[in-house]
């Protein structure tokens, strides 16, 4: 709760001219709160009177010595029979991490058999794979995962989780942050940590996207964080590497679900496999309607591409939301990726600026999406894209 100290206000307006959700103004020479506060806080550091402040929020004396925690480790997400690609991503980063730091790179992997699959995450880059194996892991759960993660981490002790903000990871690791009394920052884009402090600077985006924060967990451990896929880069395997496996044992016990998963019914539209496609073509807001994306699925099949849009163009129903990228969609990384009448908010680049190849079309030369682009091209998208699927379509078939 925001609290307002109406004697020692002096209503000079600095907490309603920095407030970013319009939640606060200065009536009668008093401030005052509305429903839209979110409890951030920027108007308690902007008062020079000290006038507001928020309850419950004090900062609170940590009893974790941080001496105790080292080492980087990485959920490995094991599912529908593979280690899930955002793992190899997360122990290219960790990699770097634990380099910087001088400290070990480990894989925490819960399966049900363990078979080789400890060899290929030491090939990508882990020192040391933890492995739990047990029945139970055989179908996902938040209790099993999160308490096995916990038991894990209280024991070993490391001063860095990271895992995959895929439905996995943003279901359990919240659980276990929550019952290791630290925090969490979600959907992270970047990972830098200092080398002599250990502080891990979690970069994400924020208010709705429109700016990045970076975001330390100073006086707790570990420092958690998912990291959206397709946003790191995987090491090149390397299989001469050798590293140890560590074989570990959880109390039966804590493994027990009060959930039972009979089955598992894939929804409609995820066979649209944007993630791994080499070549995606994406419409926006330009498209105008939804015979728009009837151009953009042509150049899609040309190029043996797939099809992406914006939300804006979701949100107007011209196509569904399976092909969403950006922020609330999914991430991409091809080698090429092409945005037509897309105007470039950071909401959208989110999702695809990990692209080797960027190419944007635009009849607006100051749209920002060109500020991202490896090639732009300045023009009607209705007259360029006949134009180019006719052009590929002669070269196919020379």
């Amino acid at each position: 709760m925001l609290l307002i100290d109406i004697d020692a206000c002096i209503g000079c307006g600095l907490c309603e001219e920095n407030c970013a959700f319009d939640a606060i103004h200065v009536v009668d020479g008093i401030a005052e709160v509305n429903e839209s506060c979110t409890l951030c806080g920027g108007c308690v550091d902007f008062c020079e009177v000290d006038a507001l402040r928020i309850e419950g929020m004090e900062k609170k004396e940590s009893s974790c010595d941080l001496a105790d925690w080292t080492g980087i480790w990485v959920f490995a997400e094991y599912r529908n029979g593979r280690i899930a690609p955002v793992t190899f991503e997360l122990l290219g980063k960790g990699r770097k991490l634990a380099d910087s730091r001088n400290t070990s790179l480990s894989a925490v992997l819960f399966v049900e058999d363990m078979k080789d699959l400890p060899a290929d995450l030491i090939s990508y880059g882990a020192d040391n794979v933890y492995v739990v194996q047990d029945p139970a892991f055989s179908q996902f759960t938040d209790e099993a995962f999160g308490n096995a993660m916990e038991d894990l981490a209280r024991e070993y002790k490391p001063e860095v989780i990271l895992a995959g903000a895929t439905a996995i990871g943003r279901s359990f690791i919240p659980k276990v942050a929550t019952t290791l009394n630290t925090g969490l920052t979600a959907d992270c884009t970047g990972l830098e940590i200092d080398q002599e402090s250990g502080a891990l600077h979690q970069t994400r985006p924020a208010f709705g996207g429109n700016i990045m924060a970076t975001i330390e967990c100073p006086d707790n451990r570990p420092q958690m964080a998912t990291v959206r896929p397709l946003v790191m880069k995987a090491l090149e395997p390397d299989t001469s590497r050798s590293g140890k496996v560590i074989e570990c044992t959880i109390n039966p016990a804590r493994l027990q679900s009060l959930v039972k998963v009979r089955r598992f019914v894939a929804l409609e539209g995820d066979t649209i496999n944007l993630n791994e496609a080499d070549v995606v073509v994406s419409g926006g807001r330009g498209l105008e309607n939804e015979k728009g994306f009837k151009l953009i699925t042509e150049l899609a099949n040309v190029l043996g591409g797939a099809v992406a849009a914006s939300r804006a163009a979701v949100d107007s129903g011209w196509i569904g939301y399976p092909h969403q990228v950006g922020q609330t969609g999914k991430t991409v990384g091809p080698k090429m990726y092409i945005a037509c009448g897309i105007s470039g908010a950071i909401q959208h680049v989110i999702g695809m600026q990990s692209a080797d190849t960027i190419i944007a079309i635009n009849r607006d030369p100051n749209a920002s999406i060109f500020d991202y682009a490896t090639y732009g091209v300045v023009g009607d998208l209705f007259e360029i894209l006949p134009k180019l699927i006719d052009k590929i379509k002669d070269q196919q078939a020379v």
